[in-house]
Parts: structure tokens; sequence; C-alpha cells
């Protein structure tokens, strides 16, 4: 008797890779159409929220379900460069929380369609208010376009749902034109770097920022310096007792003529036996990256970033090595 032997076949897995792909392609499809709606109504609503800004009213975010949810991204974002948001809560504005609103605050209403009906009840007791509404909706001539001063349209092709019914590409399009927002408004208002970090003390923008190269260099026995006359094996013991990878060389007066570092030392142990009884000055690198005490150190980072070096020289008015920036201490300092 011949006896069969079972096979299992397994299945390929399914890759969701191309339904991924399909959804990216919609909602950049659906972010160059609205962009392409652009018009004067922007520059409209920039104004708007500008000028409510600068005599020191706010900006009232109200939506309705997952336009609420990108109502509150926008409101963040406004706050935090500068124009104070708050958001509405749409079933409690009826109950007491209408009481954020003020004359003269500008309301930003967000409903795709324009016909939510807990936004179109709301509209009557935000009207009785001096304020400007800037509605940001797909329904350009809805309930809600009807009763806005502005109106943003944010209107996609479909939804990357496939039953074009969750909101996807439109949220995705309601959120950007609320950046869009938020930016120019940024721009209009001379916002700046330093105004940015006064919003975000604690944050690591806030803190790259705000520090001074000064406040986080390496000082005293931890900067490596030595003058340039000095043999490359007495110059290796001053970093090894700073525990430094590079050394600071100076001339006679103190001021800054070159760094060696201890990846120079490497690369020139390998072809030079008689390295280590030779001056500094002979090996070193001259004219050195460096950077002032008083210098942000958003600045040290970005020299850091640009020129790919490990260790960067501190020096003051006098150009006297005054500090090290190791790039390793970025990181504990919470800056990168």
């Amino acid at each position: 008797m011949i006896e069969l032997t079972r096979v299992t076949i397994h299945p390929r897995p399914v890759s969701h890779l191309p339904k991924a792909r399909e959804v990216f392609d919609i909602e950049l499809a659906a972010l160059k159409a609205v962009r392409a709606q652009l018009d004067i109504s922007f520059d409209s609503a920039v104004s708007t929220i500008t000028e409510a800004v600068n005599r020191r009213s706010k900006i009232v975010v109200v939506g309705i379900g997952k336009s609420g949810n990108i109502g509150a991204k926008i409101a963040a974002t406004l706050t935090s460069t500068g124009s104070t948001s708050v958001v509405l809560n749409s079933v409690d504005a009826l109950h007491g929380d209408l009481g954020l609103i003020n004359d003269g605050d500008v309301v930003i209403a967000l409903s795709y369609s324009g016909e939510s009906d807990e936004l179109l009840n709301l509209l009557p007791a935000i009207k009785r208010f001096s304020v400007k509404i800037i509605s940001l909706t797909g329904g350009v001539k809805s309930s809600l376009a009807r009763h806005s001063d502005v109106v943003l349209n944010v209107h996609v092709p479909k939804e990357a749902c496939p039953f074009n019914l969750a909101p996807t590409s439109s949220t995705t399009a309601t959120l950007v034109m609320g950046d869009a927002l938020a930016m120019a408004v940024l721009q209009a208002r001379g916002f700046k770097q330093s105004d940015f970090a006064k919003y975000h003390p604690s944050g690591a923008i806030g803190r790259a920022m705000l520090l001074r190269v000064g406040e986080i260099m390496r000082t005293g026995e931890r900067n490596a310096v030595a003058r340039e006359n000095l043999l490359v094996k007495e110059a290796l013991l001053v970093m090894t007792k700073a525990k430094s990878g590079s050394l600071a060389v100076v001339n006679a007066r103190g001021k800054l003529v070159g760094v060696f570092t201890d990846g120079d030392f490497r690369r020139k142990m390998s072809t030079d036996e008689n390295l280590l009884s030779r001056k500094i000055k002979s090996v070193m690198t001259p004219n050195p990256i460096c950077i002032r005490d008083t210098a942000l150190a958003v600045e040290a980072l970005k020299i850091f970033n640009e020129r790919n070096i490990d260790d960067l020289i501190v020096v003051n008015a006098k150009k006297e090595p005054v500090g090290l920036i190791d790039s390793q201490d970025l990181p504990k300092l919470k800056i990168m």
C-alpha cells in the first residue's frame, strides 16, 4: 500500500504596502487640489487674525468630531507661535463655556460639510458677540459658509477611505490649511526665533535657543589648552588630564592659533615615528573652527551639523580659548 505524504501549503503573507501608497497618493492629490483653490480669502483670514492678535484678542477654534480634533492641533500651533488660541467645546459652549469668547476675538469654525447641526446651533450664540468668523469647510455654499466673514475652501476630490466616508483627506487638508494660516500669521507679525524660544522654555528647541555657549561649555581643568611650543607627548598629557579629545593651541599671548585632536594623533602616528618629540605647532591644524562664548547654543548646534566635527573651541572677545563644547555633551543637555 502506498503511503501518501501530506504537504502543507502556507499562504504567502499579504503586503499592505500598496494600500499605504494608495492612501498617500490620494491625500497628496487632495492637498494639491486645496492648494490650487487658495485665493484672496486666505489673505483676508491672515489679516483678520493678525489684527486680532495685535490688539491682544484671541483666536477661538471650534469644530465637531474629527474636525474638533484637528481644531485642537491648529489652536496649539497658533498658541505656540504667539497667537493666543483656545478650543471651544461645542457641547459645553451652550452651558457656560461661551464665556471664553470676548468682543474682538476671531472664531475659526471647522466643519467639512458646513452643515453640522451642533455647530450651526452654536452660531446664533456666537453671533451675539462682536467677532469675526473664519470657516474652514469643503462646503463653500453651506450654512456655515453663509454665516462666515471669511471662507477657506478645503474641498477635496475624495477621501482616502474606500467608501469615501471616513474623514481622511479632508482632515489632512484642514490641518494643512491651519498650519498655513499659523505660519503666514507668524510671518505677518514678525515672529522671531527668540520669540519661539520664549514660548517653549522647557522644550529642546527653547533650551537650544535660550542657552548661551558660555553656559554649556567645558571649562577649567576640562578645557585642554597648551602653548604652541609644547611637545606632542606633553600635549597628550594635557588632553588626558582634561579627558578631552582635542587640545586648543595658543601662542605666547594666549591667542588661539590651532587645534590638535586625538584623531590627528592617530593619523600622524602611523607615518611619523618622531611625532611625540615634535612641537605641537608643527602638527596642529591652524585657524580652527571656533565660536564666541556669548553665542547661542543653537549656533553651536548648527556648526556641528554643518562641519561634521566632534569638538568646538569656545573663545572670548580676545580670541582666547575659554572653553570647549563636546558634541557628546549636547544630548545630555537635551539640546540635540
